[in-house]
C-alpha cells in the first residue's frame, strides 16, 4: 500500500491536536491528523468549559494569555462560534487564610494582565447576593469566562480541513517508529503514514506513545464528574468555583444562556482504559449537591437532568507535557493537561505550530518539558507554587 506522506503527522484529535493542525496549515505545512475515535471525544468535548486564566501555575500564564488572545478572535479565526462568553470568573473561599493566598496570587507580576479583584465580606455578598453565608472572600477575573467544549475540537478540525489538512477519524495507530529520519506510523487497518515531524497530542494515551521513544511519563487517567440542571431563568452569568485544599469541597458551576447550570468538581473516577469508558459515580452527585447547597443555596431544589464523565490525563506535578522530545529530533508532545487544558487549547496549537515551524517559540513552555520526568538532571525546573489542580478551579 502506498504510504500517505505529509510534513507533519499528528496523533490525537482533541482540541490540542485539532488546533495544532489548523495553525500548522496557516504556516503552510501539509498536515495529517489521526484520531482513533471521534474528534474531541474523550476530554476536550466533555470538560466543564472554563475559559479561565486565574488560578493557573504562574509560569503557565504566558501561554494562557496567548490563548486568551485567540479566544477573543473567535469565530473570525476558524469560522465557528464556540459560544465563548467573557462572563467573568470568581474563585471563592470559605476561610480567612485562603483570602491571603488569593491576594498573593493577584499581586504576582505574572498575573497583572488578569486585572484580578479581591472582594471580601459585605462587599462580596452585596455584589453576589446568591452566595452562601460561609463564603468569606473571592478573586474576580473580569475577562475570563466559558465556552461550549462540545463544539471546540470539531470546529478546529473542520477549519483545518477547509485549510487543506487531512483529518482522519476512526483511524487507530498500531505502531510508531522513526526510520531513516522519517516517522512511520502504521494503523490497525494496515495504512502507513510518513512524515518528517510527529506531534503526539493523544491525551491520556500520550504516555504510551512517548514510551515507544524511551520517554516514559507517569501519567494517570481520571474521569471528571459533570452534571447539569434543568433550565431556570438566566441570572448567574459569572463562572464560580471554590478555592480549597479539601478535595470534597471542590465545586464549580456556570449557567448558560439557555438556563441550564453546569456543575463539576469533587471526586474523580478511574476510567476503563481498555474499553475507553468513563463513569459517573452516584456518590459524586450527592457530594456535588451538598457542596452546591453550601455555595449556592438556591440550587438545592433544582433537578439534575444529565450526568457524564470523560477521560483526562494527570501528571504528578499537575503540569502538562508540552514541547520537543528530549531524545528524538522532529518529535513533539502536547498532552497531560491535568483537566485544565480547554482554555489553553488554541494557544497550545499556535505555539506548537510555531515551535515545529521555527524550532523555537516566543512563549514560555520550559516548565512543561518532558525531561523533568525522563532526565531531571538536565533541567533546573522552577517550583510550581500555584499548581493547576482541580482544587484551584
Amino acid at each position: 500500500m502506498k504510504p500517505h506522506k505529509s510534513d507533519v503527522l499528528i496523533i490525537g484529535g482533541g482540541i490540542m491536536g485539532s488546533a495544532s493542525a489548523f495553525f500548522l496549515r496557516q504556516r503552510g505545512h501539509s498536515v495529517t491528523l489521526l484520531e482513533r475515535d471521534l474528534i474531541g471525544q474523550y476530554a476536550s468535548g466533555v470538560n466543564f468549559g472554563n475559559v479561565r486564566r486565574q488560578g493557573r501555575f504562574l509560569g503557565q500564564l504566558e501561554l494562557s494569555n496567548r490563548s486568551y488572545g485567540l479566544w477573543k478572535r473567535l469565530p473570525e479565526l476558524i469560522g465557528d462560534d464556540l459560544e465563548f462568553i467573557p462572563s467573568g470568573h470568581m474563585r471563592v473561599c470559605y476561610r480567612e487564610d485562603e483570602i491571603a493566598e488569593l491576594q498573593a496570587y493577584a499581586a504576582a507580576p505574572e498575573a497583572r494582565e488578569l486585572d484580578l479583584q479581591i472582594i471580601t465580606g459585605k462587599a462580596l455578598h452585596e455584589r453576589f447576593p446568591f452566595l452562601g453565608p460561609e463564603v468569606k472572600g473571592g478573586s474576580y477575573a473580569p475577562h475570563d469566562g466559558h465556552a461550549n467544549p462540545r463544539l471546540a475540537a470539531p470546529a478546529f478540525a473542520r477549519a483545518a480541513t477547509r485549510a487543506g489538512a487531512s483529518v482522519r477519524e476512526r483511524t487507530e495507530v498500531a505502531d510508531v517508529q522513526k526510520v531513516n529520519g522519517e516517522f512511520h506510523v502504521t494503523t490497525t487497518d494496515g495504512q502507513l503514514f510518513v512524515a518528517e515531524q510527529l506531534l503526539i497530542t493523544a491525551g491520556a494515551w500520550g504516555a504510551k506513545l512517548s514510551e515507544q521513544f524511551d520517554e516514559a511519563v507517569p501519567l494517570e487517567a481520571n474521569g471528571p464528574q459533570m452534571s447539569v440542571t434543568e433550565p431556570v431563568p438566566y441570572a448567574l452569568p459569572t463562572v464560580i468555583g471554590v478555592f480549597t485544599k479539601i478535595k470534597e469541597e471542590v465545586i464549580y458551576f456556570r449557567q448558560i444562556p439557555r438556563g441550564n447550570i453546569i456543575i463539576g468538581g469533587g471526586n474523580r473516577c478511574k476510567p476503563d482504559m481498555l474499553n475507553r469508558r468513563a463513569y459517573f459515580k452516584p456518590e459524586s452527585l450527592l457530594n456535588q449537591m451538598q457542596q452546591m447547597s453550601r455555595l449556592l443555596p438556591g440550587a438545592a431544589n433544582l433537578n439534575i437532568i444529565r450526568v457524564w464523565s470523560g477521560i483526562e490525563s494527570y501528571t504528578p506535578d499537575s503540569l502538562p507535557i508540552m514541547g520537543p522530545s528530549g531524545k528524538v529530533k522532529g518529535l513533539f508532545y502536547a498532552f497531560g493537561f491535568c483537566g485544565h487544558g480547554f482554555q489553553l487549547g488554541p494557544g497550545v496549537g499556535d505555539v506548537m505550530a510555531e515551535l515545529i515551524s521555527t524550532g523555537s517559540t516566543r512563549t514560555l513552555i520550559s516548565p512543561f518539558d518532558i525531561r523533568r520526568f525522563t532526565d531531571p538532571t538536565a533541567l533546573a525546573m522552577p517550583q510550581a507554587s500555584f499548581p493547576s489542580t482541580g482544587r484551584l478551579v
